[in-house]
């Protein structure tokens, strides 16, 4: 199926073998890019520079790494559809293979945030953070895929980068098969989906990480600096760069 990465707080910890395990942080910049078989319509996921602002603070003018950034646009009702909407997933499906889920001790990003897509859907109207993932229920031995999904919380201020969206303290995270208590009705801290894995006995491992946008509102901006425990990965024009946290 596909490649997601979770590394570990230590980067001895994360399963041997895995693309990370010896610091690559990532592997090949290309492993990355749109996942076919997650994208419905026409949407737009693209390597670019900017965006670029002005009349802002200088911290959140510009992209936060480098000069580029992944701009992301999807339709909401244009397909025949239902629901209508589009959706793209940008990622990786090879070199996170393996990586165990419960060795994730930090994931977000960072994210150009519009009015417009506040106007289309809500404060919260924003890309998403997904990683296909193997449950590895022991009380559920057939069920073999599920989908992490993160729902970042709404930006402090919109037409403008914004700071680090920290997913493991903020927004609520789901699981599509609804494998724990973790669901799209009843979304779950980062802390709680931890304890929903762990009280089943589940040692869940990654297919793919991906960002990405749909099926629900039009939205159109832009992510970067997506991190995963020790590395940052930075969206550049020319390809994806695995950059050291501080």
């Amino acid at each position: 199926m596909v490649a997601a990465a979770l590394l570990a707080a230590v980067i001895a910890a994360i399963l041997p073998g895995s693309a990370v395990a010896d610091g690559g942080g990532g592997g090949t910049p290309d492993h990355w890019g749109v996942i076919a078989r997650n994208t419905i319509g026409s949407p737009v996921a693209e390597l670019r520079n900017g965006p670029y602002v002005s009349g802002v603070p200088a911290a959140f003018a510009k992209p936060p790494f480098g000069r580029g950034s992944l701009g992301i646009e999807v339709a909401d009702r244009s397909t025949s559809l239902s629901p209508p909407s589009e959706k793209v997933d940008f990622g990786n499906e090879v070199d996170f293979v393996g990586s165990r889920i419960l060795t994730l001790r930090q994931v977000g990003f960072r994210v150009f945030q519009t009015g417009e897509n506040v106007d289309y859907g809500g404060a919260t109207n924003m890309p998403n953070i997904k990683i296909e993932i193997d449950p590895n229920l022991p009380l559920q031995p057939n069920d073999n895929y599920s989908t992490l999904v993160w729902l970042p919380p709404a930006v402090p201020a919109v037409n403008q980068w914004s700071p680090y969206l920290d997913a493991t303290k903020t927004g609520t995270w789901y699981l599509t098969g609804a494998e724990t208590a973790c669901k799209l009705a009843t979304p779950c801290t980062f802390t709680a989906l931890r304890a929903s894995f762990s009280s089943l006995g589940a040692t869940p491992t990654v297919f793919s990480v991906a960002v990405g946008k749909g099926r629900d509102n039009m939205w159109i901006g832009a992510i970067d600096g997506l991190r995963l425990n020790n590395h940052i990965y930075d969206f550049e024009r020319d390809g994806v760069r695995s950059l050291r946290a501080n």
